[in-house]
């Protein structure tokens, strides 16, 4: 502020004057918007020091300072215990002729273990002359020795080879050499046996030889159908009727009244009756002792009041028992037919005849089953021809006796001659 005023008082003063400023002026307004050395206000000294605004620089002395000296570096305990070894064994080391490691080695060599240089002796090969000279006989008792270690190595050879030929011989008697066709030895007693599939005239011929003698069996025929028709949705239930019968007389009772009565008579049908019948059964006046029950549909309204009575033989009309062909009904019921149906498991079990019948009765029996299987076929399955994807295996046997399977080519023979028998 004292150099603005200054400049204020003497500006006023030559206001009105044609003369320059003085040159301090110039130096007050520079004074402080500028780093320059600073002059004094005296024109005077400023007059007779023209460079003295000039800042001189200082000059600087160099200082050097010691090296520090480096610290060596530390030794690890393998490098020690080499040191203690080496000066144990009397290898000493020059610590001054060793060269220390640089920076840059230490880098990649930190912990590299301290080598200490080893000389060994020369070694030279002996001379002729040097060696000691063997006596003869020391020489004859040499080779004896070896021509008995040579013997001795030579029947152990041979005896380890006739060892090796024992073992391998009897190896090859426990464990014969692979074939392709796997030999089974026929032994009764053996577990696994082969399975044959028999032919139906040769396995009618063992089941009636292994059928007993104290009572006239049944012979049975066991389906294994598709496992596709283990579905609910596909049914397989069928009638047929034997050529030779099953060996058994069946007694039909009919349940009808008027002139469906009459036409039961005329079948051959054992018990015919209406609703006296019906209050017979239900009080117990009489037994049920008949084997197939067939209705009319009117005739259902009183025979419902005996389901507790007849079970399994209550009339229906997916079994065909009811209904009012009564005359074609009781016919096949009397003609010896078989109902068969198929189970949960998806196979079918049926009686054919007794073993007592003739082998080509049986045969006959057979061939019409296995025709009337393939006509009750459902429509519903697909991917299957005649026997393929519809019959898996077809086995018969005796009531108590074993089990023989049967080619599908010889109950295929079967059913072709039981249909052409049907259109003659």
């Amino acid at each position: 502020m004292a150099a603005f005023k200054r400049l204020l008082s003497q500006t006023g003063r030559r206001c009105f004057s044609n003369q320059p400023p003085p040159a301090h002026l110039f130096s007050l307004l520079r004074r402080p918007f500028s780093t320059e050395p600073q002059p004094s206000p005296n024109p005077e000294s400023s007059a007779a020091e023209p460079n003295s605004n000039i800042r001189t620089p200082i000059p600087i002395q160099p200082i050097s300072y010691p090296t520090k000296p480096r610290a060596p570096p530390p030794q690890q305990p393998n490098q020690q215990n080499q040191q203690t070894q080496s000066s144990e064994n009397g290898d000493f080391v020059n610590p001054e002729t060793t060269r220390s490691w640089t920076r840059d080695e230490m880098r990649y060599i930190k912990d590299a273990p301290l080598i200490s240089p080893i000389s060994y002796p020369s070694r030279v090969a002996p001379l002729p002359e040097d060696r000691i000279k063997v006596g003869e006989d020391e020489k004859g008792v040499r080779n004896e020795e070896l021509e008995r270690e040579s013997r001795r190595i030579e029947n152990n050879r041979g005896r380890g080879v006739l060892r090796y030929g024992k073992e391998q011989h009897e190896e090859d008697e426990k464990l014969p050499f692979p074939k392709m066709i796997k030999v089974e030895k026929s032994d009764e007693n053996s577990k696994k046996k082969v399975k044959v599939i028999y032919d139906l005239t040769e396995a009618i011929r063992l089941v009636k030889a292994n059928g007993k003698h104290t009572f006239d069996e049944t012979l049975e025929a066991h389906v294994r159908m598709t496992p596709d028709l283990r579905r609910t949705d596909l049914k397989l239930s069928g009638f047929v009727r034997l050529p030779h019968g099953f060996g058994k007389t069946y007694r039909v009772a009919v349940f009808a009244e008027g002139a469906a009565a009459d036409e039961a008579r005329d079948a051959g049908a054992d018990i015919v009756g209406g609703p006296e019948l019906v209050e017979n059964i239900k009080s117990g006046q009489m037994k049920v002792d008949f084997d197939k029950c067939i209705s009319t549909p009117s005739m259902m309204e009183h025979v419902k009041k005996l389901s507790r009575n007849l079970k399994q033989l209550m009339p229906d009309a997916k079994k065909g028992t009811m209904t009012n062909d009564i005359l074609r009904t009781v016919k096949e019921a009397k003609e010896k037919g078989v109902l068969f149906k198929k189970d949960k498991t998806a196979i079918v079990h049926v009686g054919l005849g007794k073993l007592s019948f003739p082998e080509d009765a049986l045969k006959e029996n057979v061939g019409a089953f296995v025709n009337a299987l393939l006509l009750a076929k459902p429509a519903g399955l697909k991917k299957s021809s005649k026997y393929a994807g519809y019959v898996d295996s077809f086995h018969i046997c005796s009531t108590m006796g074993q089990s023989f399977p049967i080619s599908i080519q010889s109950l295929s023979m079967a059913a072709d001659r039981h249909s052409r028998l049907q259109l003659q």
